[in-house]
């Protein structure tokens, strides 16, 4: 007999060699009938795979990513089979499972091509293949038959991925009339499948280097039920309604030019009001944390960057040297902007009693992504950092955190970023040959993370192995308006740098130490900040920082003087907007002002200007009505300040 522990802490007893479903169908017939695979002591497996010792064990549904995931690998293999069918001759690649759903990259041979029109038909027979309700078969292979296999068939992709696989741990997936090498798992058989979507078809190199045969990708995604596919494929319109690169355009806030270079965005006048209030809104912040604000150059030499082990990290995605005239003498537009800020650090002693020292900068840096990955402004080449680093003792890497924290999750609130987790990245117990710094100091880092994140009630995950070498770190990851997912915030530990600068400060006992660096970076990068926001909020940025807050539209040419007075007296209160001086009708103007996404529209016409009044409307809501513009002016202000304070949403 075993001992099975489940999720609730419970345990109870099974035969050796009892399955996923064995312990499924033990809790309730409904799960049994749902289960998709188990997790067994931290490893997906298939369902039906024997359990041969004591193990913590959950059954894994469609209500958890891992159960999602195993679907959509499954999924692949079903696409593959279907491929096989329609495509005789196909070669087959890699088909892993993503985020959502999944690819499978294919050599359907010279002068074949497969585009989006053939979609049909290979969802048609991946539906008529699922239906067949095909088991998926584990087993064991050694190396020598598996190559034989793939000889016979003619796959140098597969050929080439098991030339780098050891003898006793391949293994064959079967499904049906297919077989793919897998490590697995799979869902028990193909029934499930029943809602099919293929998405998109691009280009990938194989192995993902361009000096090999670019091979089709074909994404797709699966469900249980077609209701779930048909919610999924109208977020993918909502996400196009949303798409930062079509608002961008649309609002004016940002524009590329090939003259100046892929990468480099261009912010428009609208687009830098944006971008500077979220600063002053940081700035603000971080004054009042304590925070001293710094200024680094956008270039630094050669030598900084050896030091601090970005040259060796950064140095194949880093823009070429510039050389000066003086022999040997280079500079790189940095990657980072943390080197700079230890020599700063290091530019006076420093007593514990200075401790911790804070400094941030909204600091510039470059990185020469490759022209395929350029992505909008989510992946850029040139970018805009928030970035901080927090030097101080180890005994106050805990208070520090739990501060860095409360601002992540101001910039939250007060941007209306609700649904989040975080997630503690933890060094590998079992290689701590992986990480510098003393156990006692990695005791110390990560159990201030730790207590902070439970202190703070934040709903977290621990992932062990995760940790950067140089220390561990917090994540926060971010779920929009309309679901997905994305990394807003991060907090790391940092043992490294202050020793490859030899930071130090002098202790109590007058001994020479070094300080702990954190590193912390609520929006990330202004520019993909920005653009999450975009999608967000769909482009209906919060009162507080959009960049155009209203619009005067005067009815008539015999009211611009009193609409001009109006703007004047708004722009004294420091509000942002603009007249509508054009010889258009007010129906045009409001529906200009409604698609530029203007909050408040302030109509005047001849009741207005003899009573001193505003005829107010709000920006997809309508007329709410007719005020004085001082009352107008004292509600808005108050709104802005308690949305800038993050009082509310």
């Amino acid at each position: 007999m075993i001992d099975i522990t489940l999720p609730d802490g419970s345990v109870r007893q099974f035969v050796d060699g009892a399955t996923g479903y064995d312990v499924a169908a033990s809790i309730s017939e409904g799960l049994a009938r749902n289960a998709l695979g188990v997790r067994v002591n931290g490893e997906v497996r298939d369902l039906h795979r024997p359990i041969e010792q004591n193990a913590d064990v959950a059954i894994l549904t469609w209500n958890d990513q891992e159960g999602k995931s195993t679907f959509w690998h499954s999924s692949a293999h079903l696409m593959a089979e279907a491929l096989e069918d329609l495509y005789p001759g196909v070669k087959l690649g890699i088909g892993p499972s993503i985020e959502n759903g999944f690819y499978y990259d294919i050599d359907l041979g010279e002068g074949r091509s497969i585009s989006t029109d053939e979609f049909p038909k290979i969802e048609a027979k991946m539906l008529e293949l699922a239906k067949k309700k095909s088991q998926y078969l584990r087993r064991d292979v050694s190396k020598a038959d598996a190559i034989a296999y793939f000889t016979e068939k003619g796959d140098e992709y597969k050929l080439d991925l098991l030339d780098r696989l050891e003898d006793g741990t391949i293994t064959f997936y079967t499904q049906g009339e297919f077989t793919d090498l897998c490590r697995g798992p799979h869902i028990p058989d193909t029934s499930p499948i029943k809602a099919i979507k293929l998405l998109n078809v691009a280009g990938a190199y194989w192995r993902g280097d361009e000096k090999n045969k670019q091979l089709t990708r074909i994404y797709g995604i699966t469900f249980p039920k077609a209701k779930e596919l048909t919610e999924y494929l109208e977020r993918l319109e909502e996400a196009k309604r949303r798409d930062h690169r079509k608002l961008g355009k649309e609002l004016e806030l940002f524009a590329f030019s090939e003259k100046v270079g892929a990468g480099l965005p261009l912010w428009l006048p609208k687009g830098t009001l944006l971008r500077e209030r979220l600063e002053q809104f940081m700035r603000r912040a971080q004054m009042r944390a304590g925070y001293q604000p710094v200024v680094t150059p956008h270039i630094g030499s050669k030598e900084l960057y050896v030091t601090s082990g970005h040259y060796e990290k950064y140095g194949a995605d880093s823009f070429q040297p510039i050389k000066t005239p003086n022999p040997g003498e280079e500079f790189f537009l940095k990657p980072m902007n943390c080197p700079h800020h230890c020599e700063i650090y290091k530019t006076k002693p420093r007593s514990y009693r200075d401790l911790p020292v804070r400094l941030a900068e909204f600091g510039t840096v470059y990185r020469y992504e490759q022209s395929g990955e350029l992505h909008g402004l989510t992946r850029v080449r040139g970018f805009t950092q928030d970035d901080a680093h927090i030097f101080c003792r180890p005994d106050q890497v805990k208070e520090e955190f739990t501060k860095v924290i409360d601002l992540v999750l101001y910039v939250f609130r007060a941007l209306g970023f609700e649904d989040y987790t975080a997630q503690i990245s933890l060094r590998d117990p079992e290689n701590k040959a992986k990480y510098i710094g003393s156990d006692e100091n990695w005791h110390l880092a990560e159990t201030a993370i730790q207590e902070a994140a439970a202190e703070k009630g934040l709903r977290t995950v621990t992932e062990l192995g995760e940790a950067a070498f140089y220390g561990p770190k917090l994540d926060f990851m971010v779920r929009d308006a309309i679901g997905r997912k994305w990394q807003l915030g991060t907090i790391q530990v940092d043992y490294n740098l202050p020793e490859r600068f030899e930071l130090e400060y002098v202790a109590s006992d007058n001994s020479r130490q070094r300080p702990v660096m954190l590193h912390r970076a609520p929006f990330g990068s202004l520019e993909r900040f920005v653009a999450v926001l975009i999608e967000h909020c769909g482009g209906n940025f919060p009162l507080w920082l959009s960049p155009e807050q209203f619009a005067v539209l005067p009815i008539s040419e015999k009211y611009q003087d009193y609409a001009q007075q109006v703007y004047d007296r708004l722009v004294q209160a420091e509000l942002r907007g603009t007249v509508d001086h054009r010889d258009e009708k007010i129906g045009r103007k409001i529906r200009d002002a409604e698609m530029s996404k203007v909050p408040y529209m302030l109509i005047v016409g001849e009741k207005e200007q003899e009573n001193g009044i505003v005829s107010v409307r709000k920006h997809g809501e309508g007329d709410v009505g007719s005020v004085p513009l001082d009352a107008f002016i004292q509600s808005f202000q108050t709104q802005v300040n308690d949305l800038m304070d993050g009082k509310t949403l």
